[in-house]
């Protein structure tokens, strides 16, 4: 079902809470169209067309900036009018720092803006191309990757600094997308006031709470005004540790009530840590030359016939008499509604639309990042071929060697990878299995997953395309898999003796206008707002499994700040049977699941499946308040979201 199709379906949706595309797609308005990526490169290096000057032919329509007026249906460009892999895989320029501003850092300066931006859209019918308004940091979306070396007291061959980043929000003062006005966004007015508010989270980092992104630590274009939480002297200045092992993290909007959109507008980006043992594998030759290792931030939107971004515009509707619910509580007039998940049906690779990467029949890395709002990825490489007349596929290997957190200690060999939103896997391809072939990267999650509606496999279920095209340089020998990736494995967590396990919940329940409220809570206390108070509380320098239960119909990726931890195992329970609230009415069944090889790593975001209970076990080595949430952001956005507080 087209999204075209479903607006009028999404309210009842909210009430019958079905696994329809209703729930699903539908709803979003507003915006419009998007900046240019001054300093993209191909892989090869060289210059991509990106900039806020679309390809010969015009650049299409450009409505004005901004909401329009809630619960207007305008309408919407159809994937399947667009043209596919023919787009070149826009890699994000390496952002330099300045080693003088201050001694002892790394330090970069990194402003949000609106710009517009050429996506890879055309106009169906001229065939002009349009560009689209988005969000960006450092004048691109994505935001330009920084580059840290890590700090660890392992590292001592190159060691690295830790990195300081000034965050200044030079956005307008009103939001590009529809914001719903009812949602508790800590503001220091009501009504989700004022609109336009950020803070950036390094997604996977070790990092003192004062850095962290606290979701309350927002702050306004100029430092103007900030959060309950924001401190005026910091003025935007992070720091960043980096004394961990190498891994691909990223950096992103994390404001109250805003996440969801923020990140949606394009505030993203990608933080790699390099370390010696990465080295030592480059230079062995057991990884990919960083001429062949790409990173793939893999999103997806929606948009309107001109190019300009869509996202759901719609008030929430008494069932019964379809008068607005969601009103402003300020003024009393209707607002756009949160909704229950997002899923686009356009699929963008670093801010292209199924972009087409041309590669040499050799090994490539690839650092995989889900950025999406809410949408699942199950990916395999097909190896696209003609029988006759007929286009078959062939599912080809690939090896994984990574998690959020850092290598795996030995590579995986596999066909498929699934990745929830927040998800980073580090793979290997390996394209001299296919010489001038072309593959394609595809999908086959549901939505919402895992028992959601099919992806169409001519929009949704395709992602990007791999030509095996250009000829073999010689000159950088190929890499050769090694038998180990670490010097030593992976170390397992053991929990410590006297420090109890946490028992929590993901739960569903409705807010005050009858809709989906999605929440976190403890086993014994039941579901529970971010309001409140603090329920975990591990002490300085303890290690604590958590086991959290997943009484929902789907699985909730949750984050936990400040850690990497260890899955332990998951595990089947009564869902009949347990009330949360009543611990004592947990009824496990069979017998418990280790992870899998592809999750056997460090992570920092687990996949939670409906009727299972998901153990972790995790160190905590520094003071203050941080959050665990679920990164739908649509969930997060909406009380999906708690504090924990390390303390002596």
């Amino acid at each position: 079902m087209r999204i075209n199709n479903v607006l009028n379906n999404k309210n009842s949706d909210w009430h019958m809470r079905g696994l329809t595309t209703a729930r699903i797609s539908l709803i979003f308005i507003a915006f419009v169209m998007s900046a240019c990526v001054e300093t993209f490169t191909v892989s090869t290096g060289e210059p991509l067309d990106n900039t806020t000057t679309p390809p010969q032919g015009g650049q299409g329509g450009q409505p004005p900036v901004n909401n329009n007026p809630v619960d207007t249906v305008l309408p919407l460009l159809d994937p399947l009018t667009q043209p596919k892999f023919v787009n070149p895989l826009a890699i994000p320029k390496v952002a330099s720092p300045d080693k003088r501003k201050n001694p002892g850092f790394d330090y970069y300066e990194l402003a949000m803006t609106q710009m517009q931006q050429y996506l890879g859209l055309v106009d169906p019918v001229t065939g002009r191309p349009l560009v689209t308004t988005v969000w960006g940091y450092g004048g691109s979306y994505p935001g330009p990757t920084i580059e840290a070396r890590s700090t660890s007291s392992e590292n001592r061959v190159n060691p690295g600094s830790p990195v300081q980043v000034l965050w200044s929000n030079e956005l307008p003062v009103t939001h590009l997308l529809p914001l719903d006005t009812t949602l508790d966004c800590a503001t220091v007015m009501p009504g989700c006031r004022p609109e336009v508010r950020t803070v950036t989270h390094l997604h996977g980092g070790h990092t003192d709470a004062a850095s962290d992104g606290h979701p309350e630590a927002w702050f306004t274009p100029g430092f103007t005004l900030g959060g309950p939480t924001f401190d005026p002297t910091m003025r935007g200045v992070y720091n960043y540790r980096n004394d961990q092992e190498a891994t691909a993290l990223w950096y992103h909007d994390h404001s109250m009530g805003t996440t969801r959109l923020n990140v949606y507008a394009g505030l993203a980006g990608f933080y790699l840590i390099r370390d010696d043992n990465e080295d030592h594998l480059l230079n062995m030759g057991y990884l990919p030359q960083r001429a062949y290792e790409i990173p793939l931030l893999i999103q997806d939107r929606s948009f309107y016939k001109d190019g300009s971004l869509y996202y759901p515009n719609e008030s929430f509707k008494d069932p019964v008499t379809n008068q607005p619910l969601s009103l402003d509580p300020m003024t009393g007039q209707p607002v756009p509604s949160v909704q229950p998940e997002f899923f686009g049906d356009f699929i963008l690779v670093n801010g292209k639309t199924w972009p087409v990467l041309e590669v040499e029949p050799r090994k490539y890395r690839f650092r995989m990042l889900n950025g999406s709002n809410s949408r699942f990825y199950a990916m395999e490489f097909n190896l696209k071929q003609m029988a006759g007349a007929t286009t078959v596929y062939r599912n080809l290997n690939f090896f994984q060697i990574g998690t959020d957190g850092g290598l795996l200690n030995a590579a995986v060999e596999t066909k498929s990878l699934l990745l929830a939103p927040a998800e980073r896997a580090d793979i290997v391809m390996d394209f001299s299995q296919a010489v001038g072939e072309t593959i394609i990267l595809t999908n086959d999650a549901r939505s919402p997953f895992p028992m959601g509606d099919s992806v169409d496999p001519l929009a949704t279920g395709q992602i990007m395309a791999f030509k095996v095209a250009k000829p073999l340089n010689f000159n950088i020998p190929d890499s050769k898999q090694p038998q180990s990736l670490r010097p030593v494995n992976i170390p397992h967590l053991r929990p410590m003796p006297g420090v109890p396990g946490r028992e929590l919940i993901l739960s569903e329940g409705t807010d005050q206008f009858g809709r989906l409220l999605p929440l976190l809570g403890t086993s014994e206390m039941g579901p529970l707002h971010w309001w409140d108070p603090t329920t975990e509380t591990p002490r300085i320098n303890t290690t604590e499994i958590w086991s959290i239960i997943n009484t929902t119909p789907d699985t909730h990726p949750v984050h936990q700040h400040l850690v990497q931890f260890q899955i332990m195992d998951r595990q089947r329970f009564d869902t009949a049977t347990y009330v949360a609230g009543r611990p004592g009415t947990l009824q496990l069944l069979g017998s418990p699941m280790p992870p899998g090889p592809q999750e056997s790593g460090w992570k920092d975001t687990v996949r939670a499946n409906p009727g299972e209970v998901v153990r972790i076990i995790a160190h905590y080595d520094l003071l203050g308040e941080y959050v665990w949430h679920c990164h739908i952001l649509e969930h997060e956005d909406h009380q999906m979201m708690r504090r924990f507080e390390v303390i002596m």
